[in-house]
């Protein structure tokens, strides 16, 4: 039989495909990773999305290909075919809220608090789209602290987000912030419960990979890869 291969395509910066990137690390998959730019795309990405939004999963086996896409899509693909211990819950009501909690950091976290500050920072510069407007900067720096309160009572009467155990609800939700801290806009000293539960998360082995993540002209904050902070 022959080896199956994954190759993943993501951008950095994108939250959804650090996700991925997570969830693949945790499952121990070995994965080959090209950076696509979603508003340039490549024919060949193209091809493979026509939505031309990362992160793209491509798994080969064979002559057999699948494709797929959809950050929570992959990721409970993965959950349903690796032998590591599930991260989605093992029971209705434990999968039902880590998919409610994805969905919190995936959609309201992303458009409170990403969009307006990754996209403002980097996203404009990257796509040579404008001066950044401070007024959504300021709006996304406002809105984090509501979800970083959020993090904390969640902590507060549980082991992680969703339970006792890590799950996807905790990757989608690290995998946001790291974009933010990546920026350096993470106010840690002011939550220190939600520091807490981030530390231990960005202390497995499987965050190495987004705490190596060196993208140019936007260098990392001296903290980012320190697991102490």
């Amino acid at each position: 039989m022959s080896a199956t291969t994954y190759r993943l395509y993501h951008h950095p910066l994108d939250a959804t495909s650090r996700c991925v990137r997570l969830a693949l690390a945790e499952k121990a998959v070995v994965c080959d990773l090209v950076i696509e730019k979603s508003w340039d795309p490549s024919a060949d990405f193209r091809a493979l999305n026509p939505a031309c939004e990362v992160p793209v999963l491509v798994v080969e086996q064979s002559k057999e290909r699948l494709v797929l896409s959809d950050g929570q899509a992959i990721c409970e693909y993965l959950d349903e075919t690796q032998a590591a211990a599930t991260m989605l819950g093992k029971d209705p009501a434990i999968r039902a809220e880590v998919r409610r909690l994805v969905g919190w950091f995936d959609r309201k976290f992303q458009r409170e608090v990403t969009t307006p500050l990754v996209g403002e920072k980097a996203w404009k510069r990257l796509m040579g789209a404008g001066e950044p407007d401070s007024l959504l900067i300021r709006t996304g720096i406002h809105n984090i602290g509501g979800h970083l309160d959020y993090i904390a009572w969640l902590t507060e009467r549980r082991n992680w987000l969703a339970g006792d155990s890590i799950t996807f609800a905790d990757l989608a939700a690290g995998a946001q912030l790291s974009v933010i801290d990546y920026l350096g806009d993470v106010p840690w000293d002011s939550h220190v419960l939600a520091k807490e539960w981030y530390a231990r998360l960005k202390s497995r082995p499987a965050f190495r990979g987004l705490l190596g993540d060196h993208i140019a002209g936007f260098p990392p904050p001296r903290h980012y890869a320190d697991l102490d902070f």
